[in-house]
Order: C-alpha cells, then structure tokens, then sequence
C-alpha cells in the first residue's frame, strides 16, 4: 500500500505592490514558508504566495497559521497607511518544493566577511572571509531574512573587538546561523536552543558539518530549565514570545551583559520591547532597521 502524501498549506495574498517585500520576508522569516511572487510583467504581480509543511499541521495548527498572517497583515497595511492585503488559503499535496526552493539558494554575504553557502553549491572562500556552509532542512533560516542580518552585524560588533571568548546563548536557534556565525567570530562557548524538532536536527548536523561541535552546542531545553548566566544572549524570534520570554531572558543574561533582540517590527512593537527590558533593569545601547525589521542591542545594568 502506497504511503499518502503529505499536505501542505497554500497561502495566497492579494496586496499592493509596495507591500510584496514585507510580506514575503514574514512569510518566510516567521512562518517558515516557501514564496512565490510574480514579476512585474507577469499577471501574477502584486499576488503573494507561501507554502506551509510542518509536521503536525493539523486544523488548530492551520488555525493558528492564517489568524498569525491576518494579524501581520493588518498591521502592515495600517503601517503603510495601505489598503489591507486579502488572505485565502488552500490545502495542497506535497509535491518537490524543496527542489524548487534549492535552485535559488545560492552562496551569499549576509554580512561583510561572512558568507552563507548551501552543502550542495561549490564555494571558494576569498581571503579573510569566513565561511558557513548548512541546508536548512525543514526549519527556519537560510539568513536571508532582516533578523538575521541584524543580529549578525550586532554578533560581529560585539564579538570581533572581544579576546575574552565569551559564553552565548541563542535562544531560538533555527538551524544555527547565529550561534555557529558567534563561534566564527570569537565566542568560546555557545549553546542553541529551539523547541523546534526540525530545527534542532537542521542545527545539530549545521553545526557537525562545519566543524564547530567543540564550541557550539544545540538542545531542545527551554529557557525555563537552564540555568547559570551567558555573557550574551540573542533572540531572534517575533515580538510577542520575546516578552512572554523576557523574565527567563533577564535571568539568563549575566550583569553587564550584552541582549541581542530581534524578530521585531518598526513602531510599537519596538517601543514595547524597548519599555518591558528597561523595566528589567537593561539599557538600550543600539538600534538597527531594515525594510520594516528592527534589531535591539542591550547591556544588562551598564
């Protein structure tokens, strides 16, 4: 008896073309999802289109999906005082996305010194450059979204200067960019964490492909378990679950520390952030945007 195949969720939007770019990076950056969107001279134009696999998409799953897209897209819409994208979405059967998406994931710099390569792309590092080679698997994280960058150029920053080969935390690991991106740029120890199973798989032979399990560490244990202080922690994952982490966020960064956010949007998620981590006792020492993303730098207590 053959196996049936898996179904993936078909999300399709409608919008204004200024807010393709937007809303592609949430799809793929927070949802996890394949993109299509037609170019200008194509009918398809202005037309936003994700696919959705995970391994339990059950109905409160999809559920849960779309009302997280619709909420994203109002919004974005009153942000860019646009009118608001239409939503429809479709159950599909699988068929060879992953081929599909590989074909245009091609080695790039995701920041200065820093390149980002697929295992099946062949790449010849320059001199000086540093070199992450992964396949994302089925989790989240390619680099190619804002959050990424953003926090890598804080890493960078705060690493590069540093011999002290400081103890990490990446809360939120995905497939492991930020917390391998820290090992190349000086840190001693890092720990990733996902409650992800997709990403804890897709970090773990990240990180073993690359050489960099004497440093680099990933588990599936909440923030809730761990214990002891990391002298840097970053969290790139959305507004609302970073303060619903925010106490164990606290506790976990070590006095005078250094807390990377990101995940966040432009406007009043930032103002949130910003007011519920000074309230726990950090100051914001940097701001950075791209597009619609922003990413937070803190010290604890300095």
């Amino acid at each position: 008896m053959m196996a049936s195949k898996k179904e993936w969720l078909k999300i399709q939007i409608k919008t204004e073309p200024m807010l393709i770019e937007p809303i592609s990076d949430f799809l793929i950056g927070i949802i996890g999802a394949g993109v299509e969107t037609g170019a200008k001279d194509e009918d398809s134009y202005g037309t936003v289109t994700g696919y959705v696999e995970q391994s339990d998409l059950d109905q409160d799953t999809i559920d849960i999906i779309l009302d997280q897209v619709s909420s994203y897209l109002t919004e974005l819409a009153s942000l860019f005082n646009a009118a608001e994208p239409t939503l429809t979405s479709t159950m599909i059967i699988e068929q060879d996305w992953g081929k599909s998406w590989k074909e245009h994931f091609k080695p790039f710099s995701i920041v200065p010194g820093l390149i980002i390569s697929p295992i099946w792309e062949e790449y010849e590092k320059a001199p000086g450059e540093l070199l992450l080679e992964m396949d994302p698997g089925m989790a989240f994280g390619t680099g190619h979204h804002a959050t990424t960058s953003l926090s890598l150029g804080f890493l960078k920053e705060v690493l590069a200067p540093d011999t002290k080969r400081l103890k990490i935390l990446d809360a939120g690991t995905g497939t492991g960019i930020l917390g391998m991106a820290a090992v190349l740029f000086g840190a001693g120890e890092v720990l990733g964490i996902d409650n992800d199973p997709d990403a804890v798989m897709a970090a773990k032979e990240n990180v073993a492909y690359n050489g960099l399990q004497k440093s680099m560490r990933v588990s599936s244990d909440s923030l809730s378990v761990l214990a002891g202080e990391y002298e840097l922690v970053v969290a790139n994952i959305v507004h609302d679950i970073l303060l619903e982490l925010s106490t164990d966020l606290t506790r976990l960064t070590a006095d005078n520390g250094v807390l990377i956010l990101s995940g966040i949007l432009v406007g009043e998620q930032v103002e949130s952030v910003v007011a519920r981590f000074v309230e726990r006792g950090f100051v914001l020492k940097k701001e950075k945007a791209r597009g619609e993303w922003v990413a937070l730098m803190f010290a604890k207590g300095a």
